[in-house]
């Protein structure tokens, strides 16, 4: 089978590394390897797929549905494949196997299969939303004894690198640019716990499953409190907010009530939604996705 890897996947491997890092030449030989290595019957290439790897769905040697994932070293596979062996299915997809030397050097994850069509956010908003907090409640664990995951600091700490780099470039978005590492520094200066996180929370994460109900999938996993990590559900569907009328007053009471739902404060809440949502809309304009970065700044504005 042809290995092809989906447009959406090339355009953001684009994004995040210009220059390329050959990763995408290699893929084909990769996956071939990984099928045969395990006797796998390959039925499709998920699509349009992730944005940092190659989702492909196969049949064990006994005929069970799994996903093989193949992922670039910049993603943190192996960060990946320790937050699902601690979190051992509760809440996530399980892990099919434990991955040797050369699974760790070429970023290849055996997993179980969910339904890849039907995520959350195929619900009403609503209904999506509180299965989505109920699903990130349950990742919400103790990190493992000297755990090797980057923490909430350390990224945010790169990501305001690169903040303070575009306010530089862009006297529009300066202001949103303070406020936000304002806030950030304040939340990093009396962290209420230390949590092991998703990372990269959102409906489209929570897949249908057999075991469960809904099952997080493709975590960058990070440790530090819960707020951050549910600072990225506060602005899921956020081109239906900015369309809205009501908006900016539909995403103030979104806060409140998740806060409520999971037990968070309020403010940190607000502080990390606004945080989140301005580094993803400096970056978003840094590789030309204007419309997503006018979309991100606006809601950020309403914070």
């Amino acid at each position: 089978m042809a290995f092809e890897p989906p447009r959406r996947l090339v355009r953001a491997l684009g994004e995040a590394a210009p220059g390329g890092d050959g990763w995408l030449a290699k893929l084909p030989e990769v996956a071939e390897r990984a099928v045969a290595r395990r006797e796998l019957a390959v039925e499709r290439v998920q699509v349009p797929g992730g944005r940092s790897s190659l989702v492909v769905l196969v049949r064990t040697a006994d005929g069970t549905p799994a996903v093989l994932k193949l992922a670039p070293r910049r993603a943190r596979p192996e960060s990946e494949r320790a937050a699902l062996a601690h979190w051992g299915g509760l809440g996530a997809v399980q892990l099919r196997e434990g991955g040797g030397a050369r699974e760790r050097d070429e970023g290849v994850l055996l997993l179980e299969r969910l339904r890849p069509d039907v995520s959350v956010r195929s619900l009403p908003e609503a209904k999506a939303l509180l299965e989505a907090a109920g699903t990130l409640r349950r990742l919400w664990v103790e990190p493992p004894g000297s755990h090797r995951f980057e923490t909430v600091a350390e990224r945010t700490g790169r990501q305001a690198a690169a903040m303070r780099a575009g306010a530089v470039a862009d006297d529009e978005v300066a202001p949103l640019v303070d406020a936000a590492l304002a806030a950030r520094e304040e939340l990093l200066a009396a962290p209420p716990e230390q949590r092991l996180l998703h990372g990269t929370f959102r409906q489209s994460k929570v897949l249908a499953g057999d075991r469960m109900p809904w099952l997080a999938v493709g975590p960058d996993p990070v440790v530090g409190e819960g707020a951050f990590d549910l600072a990225r559900l506060v602005r899921d569907r956020v081109e239906d907010l900015v369309a809205q009328p009501s908006g900016a007053s539909t995403t103030r009471r979104r806060v409140k009530r998740l806060a409520e739902s999971l037990e968070v404060d309020q403010e940190r809440l607000r502080g990390w939604a606004l945080f989140r949502a301005v580094e993803s809309g400096v970056r978003a304009r840094r590789v030309g996705r204007e419309r997503d970065a006018e979309l991100l700044l606006e809601f950020a504005s309403w914070l």
